[in-house]
């Protein structure tokens, strides 16, 4: 159902933007690019931050109930590798759910907008060089019911991320990379695959996904320790909790890799008040048996944001015409190697703002109607892609997780196919063609990066550039890659 799959009703902390009387969104946009490590677009941060501020004012007509203080100015926080408190909350850590419930609710009532729900987007239809219409299903066990062409006009992508592809992940199900997938096999241009964000600080509980303790506890004061209560980020960044993801999700996996184990320490920062200032990670806590009031929280780097994506443009137009993308699912540019936190939910909704306003100009009016074009396919073999399912997702995590290298990157590459060549599921074929081009995409990044770390190559390149695919080119990386002889895989370099 709609508003029930989406890993933005996930997020906790909130939406980033200069609103703040001493913040200007300059400053915004310099903290965006710095977080970004050298590869974001810088004319894309500078749109992002300075129309921050109008969406907020949008999410507030629609209904948003943004946290404000008794003179009713809007309260903000600070997270991590920002200059200045610019998260704009609701109750605390409610933001994402509170935001798609007025966002839904709007949706509902408008009456020029037809809903299907409970039914997924398999492929895009194409005339030529323009996407013309998309392949759904109706979602049923056996993925069994007959599929349908939905023309359109336009076809916009706002599919989410890639999360799913991992077994540790904080990201819903139904984040399995499937626009990125489908776009790449229309032909699309797919930019920055392999830059993945592991969130640093998931709760360890046997919960799928995996709950998440947001960063703005650690910008409240509460400090990471290992088993022995030692406090491990100030040796490591001179902002310690407060660096960017990437630099604490590999404190954090280190730690872990060590058998010291990770912790969030909450008790001496926020303490009595966690339960009515941070009301739904507390929920998860004592879902998972933890009192974050009386004793630390165990943590480990969760697969969490994909900074790559569909490559866009500032109207969120690709490199097929007629098709737009939006949110996680798209490369706009402003995250390069690693997003700043409470950026996502703000490149969403500038960047659908914009869309819309593309779309707007160049389509007054359009006509959409359905066509029965396949009967029921042949039912899957469930046992079988449930449990290539759980493989690929093991391989993602062991071999293209926070620290990766060439032999466990050809290694993914190698099981990666053969999950493919077996694959009887759309599902699982999608999950394979999107895990194929994040590796690919870190295959031939010889250097380390923001969220991608190679130990290999723990260099920074300074003469690097963002990194462009196609799934052409994606298989043509696959099969160099496996041509080198196993005898000579130790010297993979």
């Amino acid at each position: 159902a709609l508003g029930t799959s989406e890993a933005s009703a996930l997020a906790q902390g909130g939406i980033a933007a200069a609103v703040g009387v001493s913040d200007t969104p300059a400053a915004h946009a310099a903290d965006t690019i710095a977080a970004g490590d050298g590869l974001v677009d810088e004319n894309m941060a500078h749109l992002l931050a300075a129309e921050a501020p109008a969406r907020i004012l949008d999410l507030l007509d629609y209904g948003v109930p943004f946290d404000k203080d008794i003179k009713g100015v809007l309260k903000l926080s600070r997270e991590a590798a920002h200059s200045a408190r610019r998260v704009v909350k609701v109750e605390g850590d409610m933001a994402g759910a509170v935001i798609m419930e007025a966002l839904i609710r709007q949706v509902r009532k408008a009456s020029h907008i037809r809903i299907l729900e409970d039914v997924w987007a398999q492929e895009l239809v194409l005339s030529g060089h323009r996407v013309t219409g998309v392949v759904i299903q109706p979602r049923t066990p056996g993925w069994d019911a007959p599929t349908q062409i939905i023309y359109g006009a336009a076809v916009v992508l706002a599919t989410g991320g890639a999360g799913g592809l991992y077994a540790l992940t904080t990201n819903p199900r139904g984040a399995i990379g499937s626009g990125m997938a489908m776009a790449a096999r229309a032909g699309a241009m797919i930019a920055d695959a392999e830059f993945v964000q592991f969130h640093p600080t998931a709760i360890v509980s046997d919960q799928d996904p995996a709950p998440l303790a947001t960063e703005a506890l650690r910008g409240e004061g509460a400090v990471l320790v290992n088993a022995d209560g030692e406090r491990f980020m100030s040796a490591v960044h001179k902002d310690a909790e407060l660096a960017p993801r990437d630099i604490v999700a590999r404190a954090v996996f280190a730690e872990t890799a060590a058998g010291r184990g990770a912790f969030l320490d909450c008790r001496a920062a926020i303490g009595e008040r966690f339960e009515t200032e941070f009301p739904r990670v507390y929920g998860l806590c004592r879902e998972a048996g933890i009192d974050p009031k009386t004793e630390p929280i165990p943590v480990a780097p969760a697969a969490h944001y994909h900074m790559g994506g569909v490559l866009t443009d500032a109207n969120g137009r690709t490199s097929l015409d007629g098709l737009w993308a939006c949110g996680e699912v798209a490369a706009t540019g402003v995250h390069g190697a690693n997003r700043l936190a409470s950026n996502s939910l703000l490149e969403a909704v500038v960047f659908g703002a914009r869309i819309a306003e593309d779309l707007k100009r160049l389509i007054p009016s359009s006509v959409i109607y359905t066509e029965q074009i396949l009967p029921p396919p042949a039912p899957e073999k469930h046992e079988n892609a449930r449990k290539d399912i759980v493989r690929l997702r093991e391989v993602m995590s062991r071999h293209v997780g926070v620290v990766r290298n060439a032999k466990g990157l050809r290694r993914a590459l190698e099981e990666i196919g053969d999950i493919e060549a077996r694959a009887q599921s759309p599902w699982l074929e999608a999950m394979c063609i999107a895990a194929l081009l994040i590796t690919a995409g870190a295959w031939m990044r010889r250097e380390s990066r923001g969220g991608h770390f190679r130990e290999d190559f723990p260099q920074t390149d300074p003469q690097a550039r963002r990194g462009l695919l196609t799934l052409a080119r994606a298989r043509e990386i696959a099969r160099s890659a496996l041509a080198i002889p196993p005898e000579q895989e130790g010297q993979i370099q």
